[in-house]
């Protein structure tokens, strides 16, 4: 039996040399958050600057993502004499990602989200009730380098945010490997925790244990996953049938009701 490969140690290929690459922010918000926590704790302007150059250059290597860590080897013009560059974040909690769960399987909007590799805000905005935040804060991230500046003033710890926060536009199951867990385990999980068993939909899955070298991009798309033949329309009900003419009651109501305004008549003369 071949064993498959650990989806929660993901190796992305350096990226080349680009200087548009890094001209705009990116379009999905974990992966801004990610560039705003990264800015805000390497607080040098001019560190951002030159991580941002570095970034663009090309000078960063193929970069690994795992549980808490994505690390990658950064030069300062020398390919051959790289320093091993690492920026550190905190897991969630056992606690945590059972909440995460729960939350994400309670809505198959949220599971079709996921599946088409998106995060609603909604769910985040549910999880954050619960206590779970995703993208990283102000004093999240923690970087480290072999370099001599190794810390908050380490250029090479800027370059590899960025180009981090790149990985992670396409993709937020790169954001939850960074924060604990792989995509395979995820998905498995999310059946079980519906009431239904997620029925009709572990395929999707399965696909995903099954097939571990598919491509991130572009997922499941939720109309595939989520759609539903729609059932023919009920017959009209039958028409009902015909009543009297209401004409002859109310006039006589409106009689009364004038003969009490008018005291020509008490309340006895109200029939019942």
């Amino acid at each position: 039996m071949s064993q498959q490969p650990d989806d929660r140690v993901l190796g992305f290929p350096a990226f080349p040399p680009s200087r548009r690459r890094g001209g705009g922010r990116p379009a999905r918000w974990w992966a801004r958050a990610w560039l705003a926590a990264s800015e805000d704790t390497l607080l040098s302007r001019d560190l951002l600057t030159r991580g941002r150059r570095y970034a663009n250059a090309g000078q960063v290597g193929s970069i690994t993502i795992t549980p808490g860590q994505a690390t990658a080897p950064v030069h300062d013009g020398d390919p051959d004499a790289p320093h091993r560059t690492s920026v550190l974040v905190e897991p969630l909690t056992d606690g945590e990602w059972d909440r995460f769960l729960d939350r994400a399987a309670s809505r198959a909007g949220y599971v079709a989200g996921l599946l088409a590799r998106d995060l609603p805000r909604e769910l985040v905005s549910a999880l954050e009730d619960a206590g779970v935040r995703l993208a990283p804060g102000i004093a999240d991230l923690v970087p480290e380098c072999s370099c001599p500046d190794s810390g908050f003033g380490c250029v090479h710890a800027a370059a590899l945010c960025y180009q981090v926060g790149w990985l992670l536009d396409p993709d937020p199951f790169r954001l939850l490997l960074l924060r604990g867990r792989g995509e395979r385990e995820l998905l498995a999980e999310l059946p079980h925790r519906t009431a239904d068993g997620w029925a009709g939909h572990a395929c999707a899955a399965d696909a995903v244990a099954s097939d571990p070298a598919r491509p991130a991009q572009p997922g499941v798309p939720a109309a595939h996953a989520y759609a539903q033949p729609v059932p023919p329309l009920p017959p009209p009900p039958p028409r009902p049938a015909p009543v009297g003419s209401l004409e002859p009651p109310v006039a006589a109501a409106a009689a009364r009701a004038r003969a009490l305004l008018q005291g020509d008549g008490g309340a006895g003369s109200v029939t019942q």
